[in-house]
């Protein structure tokens, strides 16, 4: 089993980098650090550089995530997924047999995460895992 976090270094993502941490490190699983890099559109110069770019920022961020799980004693595995965030989390949770998706949120409203389908909106409502949603720190 695993536990698997999304990490794209917004305020929420980091608080959650810390709890996914601790609780990999209180079940001795890995962290499967996942970044969904899903372009907009789908052809053309622009998509393929656009790509290119979220993978790079992927990249950067989940480096920054490995150092951390490092120094805390936990093995990471990273993934950069060309889906959109919660699909990206849905299938790495599947491939990996994930105990729980931790997330961060961002201080985003009920209703509007309802309309817009913020990530851990979406993951409470699809994922057949438990999901972890950890609140931005005041």
């Amino acid at each position: 089993m695993s536990i698997v976090l999304g990490y794209d270094e917004s305020p929420g993502a980091d608080r959650a980098l810390r709890v996914a941490v601790e609780v990999a490190a209180a079940f001795g699983e890995p962290l499967v650090l996942v970044y969904g890099a899903a372009a907009p559109g789908g052809v053309g110069e622009e998509y393929r550089a656009h790509l290119e770019a979220l993978r790079q920022t992927g990249r950067s961020a989940l480096s920054r995530a490995v150092g951390f799980a490092d120094e805390a004693g936990v093995p990471s595995i990273v993934e950069i997924v060309d889906e959109k965030p919660a699909q990206a989390l849905l299938g790495a949770a599947e491939r990996h047999r994930a105990r729980v998706i931790v997330v961060g949120s961002w201080s985003e409203s009920p209703i509007r995460g309802a309309l817009l389908g913020s990530t851990p909106h979406k993951l409470l409502h699809l994922s057949p895992v438990p999901v972890l949603c950890v609140p931005t720190a005041d």
